[in-house]
């Protein structure tokens, strides 16, 4: 049997990104070589995930069909809302692997000596829109001046809001972005006016009226930043020479989660298992993400993440100073378990 687990971070919101990530890959290679909890079950494995509304949905479904027992596993997935929590995890050993998490994290780990690879696609675009529910701020430009709502500076948000901005030339530096806590905590700071513009589920566009707000004319980031991956699949070298048939057939479940989901007579499971998880939203708000996956179909069902993406990603991170030089795709990635998982589904 899988469980669903939710865990809220508890670090002080004071430290940057970049100053965490220094200190988790300092700790990286003091825990590269440790131990963490482990079952007696050869089939028994230790998924984390990015917490959100998609991910805890998409997590709700995989339990609902069974997917993970389908290739004879027995996993508990866990949500972790801090993607440092998730890092610590898989250094201490505690998490066999996080399929479907930001992974912007894992460059500067890796160039501090952490012995990390990213072995899967997930999402392959991000899933956020900017909104705000200030009259005065219509087109991105209007940021210029403005607060805007995003977690800690350098955080995965911060990238994207600042990596669009500076598509449109709109002067970053002239924004005064400030931590407001989770996706989540930026819209409703959004709908509550104590910020002047920052992210929202995409899938709310059409319907933004309903929230007392409006969208941002190419604000959509699941158009606009296409290249940008917003999640993709990582672990340690370690895990997979230690337990490679166990990963190859997580990722097996989870590209039979994608294909799954992003087909229409998947229509009434996607619901079931997002009513589930939020039964007192609106059906509106169920059947409006439902949509936007059909439309943007965000989801690698072949797990594959290109040289390309890789390199984008890794210049984002050069861009915002968060690592030091380019790093080699084979040093980072490692795509043969995604092909292994690819034959297991045919």
């Amino acid at each position: 049997m899988n469980c669903l687990l939710i865990l809220k971070s508890d670090m002080s919101g004071s430290l940057s990104r970049r100053e965490m990530l220094a200190r988790l890959s300092a700790t990286a290679v003091l825990a590269a070589g440790g131990c963490g909890r482990r079952s007696g079950s050869p089939n028994m494995v230790h998924i984390a995930t990015a917490a959100g509304g998609l991910n805890m949905t998409m997590s709700e479904l995989l339990r609902q069909q069974k997917f993970l027992e389908s290739f004879d596993l027995n996993a508990d997935v866990v949500a972790m809302a801090d993607g440092s929590k998730i890092l610590g995890g898989i250094y201490s050993g505690s998490i066999d692997v996080s399929p479907m998490s930001g992974f912007g994290q894992v460059f500067p780990a890796v160039e501090h000596g952490a012995d990390l690879k990213i072995i899967n696609a997930s999402t392959l675009v991000p899933a956020l829109a900017l909104f705000s529910g200030k009259p005065h701020v219509q087109s991105l430009k209007d940021f210029e001046g403005k607060v805007v709502g995003v977690g800690a500076i350098g955080s995965l948000v911060h990238q994207l809001t600042v990596t669009l901005l500076r598509k449109y030339s709109v002067d970053a530096a002239a924004v005064r972005f400030v931590n407001i806590g989770s996706n989540t905590d930026i819209f409703k700071g959004v709908m509550a006016g104590t910020v002047d513009a920052g992210v929202g589920p995409a899938s709310f566009i059409d319907d933004a009226e309903s929230y007392k707000v409006h969208a941002i004319p190419n604000g959509n980031m699941s158009v606009e930043l296409k290249e940008f991956t917003y999640q993709a699949g990582w672990t340690s070298s370690r895990v997979i020479e230690s337990r490679r048939d166990v990963l190859v057939r997580v990722l097996a479940a989870y590209a039979k989660l994608f294909r799954f989901v992003q087909q229409p007579s998947a229509r009434d499971a996607f619901l079931g298992a997002r009513k589930s998880v939020f039964p007192n939203a609106p059906e509106r708000e169920h059947v409006a993400e439902w949509n936007y996956l059909q439309t943007f179909k965000p989801f690698a069902s072949d797990l594959m993440l290109s040289p390309e993406r890789v390199r984008y990603m890794q210049q984002i991170n050069l861009d915002f100073h968060i690592q030091n030089e380019m790093l080699p795709f084979d040093r980072v990635v490692d795509m043969s378990l995604a092909q292994e998982a690819q034959k297991l589904l045919t």
